[in-house]
């Protein structure tokens, strides 16, 4: 096990494997070091392993050769899982993350370099690896959500060739998709917006009745109706959303799969969301984003660019990197965020969608 600064990589280089085992936002923000290494090694077949389904967002892209998918299954697919990437025989290896499955994972692929960030106190995690970068010390804490994908490339001598991830979404997909919205009966002649009001983590939320509001006037100034996307598991508080609205508010949640969704973001005028997956798939397929942050920091995770906009409570307490106000599992920033604050971002970033496609 070698741990330093900066390594070298002194072996033919035939087949790489990244592990990512993280959410949807960490696959997303590590396509950027996916990229790299593909430049890096044009020649070599690149492999990512990741969590089921998020491979699906990566299925177009052609820097990668292929993709493996790893979730809570049984111990035979498991032990399957390991026999196939032991089977590649990969030359190089990044896990991208500090979790002991992808240290597990990546000795027993017996890749001859095994690579990953240094991190003290996990001895056992640290001692699956061959190579460890040992990153020199951080000015200050934000460094954007791809940094730490990239500051383990740069360990190697790989300079990044991109910060910013990009999803490649197919034509033919995108064409199912328009299928989907006319059986839906959704109203697309002045385009439409798509919004996430949901997240996993309550605390991360904005109010209900307020996204009914913000839908009513996006309706009320460009005839655009608001599509809620997301997953089946909020299909039910989706339906209670877009039933009560005073405004065209159609509910998608569940109707696509993963990649589908990316489709569906890339058609959108504009997407509105919460801290959540929603917001990095729409801005790395080029659409514009406004993501409402409150305890979480927008400045670890925001897409960068004048397309993408943040909406930030007035509170001084935020961001706080708290799981909510007083144990009730809400924050008060979010709770006393004005739909006026959030309508004028939406209303600055719609005339200049408009403009553009005039």
């Amino acid at each position: 096990m070698l741990i330093s600064a900066q390594h070298k990589i002194s072996i033919p280089v035939r087949k790489i494997l990244v592990i990512q085992l993280g959410d949807i936002g960490d696959v997303v923000w590590a396509i950027p070091a996916f990229w790299t290494l593909k430049d890096a090694f044009p020649q070599a077949g690149l492999s990512v392993l990741v969590r089921n389904p998020n491979g699906d967002l990566l299925l177009d892209d052609p820097h990668i050769d292929k993709i493996f998918q790893v979730d809570q299954q049984s111990l035979f697919k498991g032990l399957q899982l390991l026999k196939n990437l032991r089977r590649e025989k990969f030359d190089l290896l990044f896990d991208l993350r500090s979790d002991d499955r992808g240290a597990f994972i990546s000795f027993f692929t017996g890749a001859k370099i095994r690579a990953a960030l240094y991190y003290t106190g996990l001895f056992w995690r640290n001692r699956a690896f061959t190579h460890l970068v040992d990153p020199p010390p951080v000015k200050e804490k934000i460094s954007g959500a791809a940094e730490q994908s990239l500051k383990i490339i740069r360990g190697f001598a790989i300079k990044e060739t991109t910060s910013t991830p990009q999803i490649f979404v197919a034509e033919k997909l995108k064409d199912k998709l328009s299928t989907l919205l006319t059986e839906e009966k959704i109203e697309t002649k002045y385009g439409w917006v798509s919004i996430n009001p949901f997240s996993r983590w309550s605390y991360k939320e904005w109010d209900m009745d307020k996204w009914r509001q913000l839908a009513f006037f996006i309706w009320e100034t460009y005839k655009m109706p608001a599509i809620i996307i997301g997953s089946a598991m909020e299909k039910q508080r989706a339906d209670a959303l877009a039933a009560a609205g005073r405004s065209p508010i159609y509910n998608l949640a569940g109707k696509t799969t993963l990649r589908g969704m990316a489709a569906l973001l890339q058609m959108s005028r504009l997407h509105i969301g919460v801290d959540s997956a929603a917001p990095h798939i729409a801005a790395a397929v080029g659409t514009p984003t406004i993501t409402i942050y409150g305890p979480s920091d927008w400045r670890d995770w925001a897409p960068p660019g004048d397309r993408n906009q943040v909406v930030l409570p007035d509170m001084d307490c935020s961001p706080c990197h708290k799981k909510g106000c007083d144990g009730n599992g809400r924050s008060k920033c979010l709770d006393n965020l004005a739909v006026a604050k959030v309508q004028s971002a939406v209303e600055t970033m719609l005339n200049k969608v408009v403009s553009d496609k005039s």
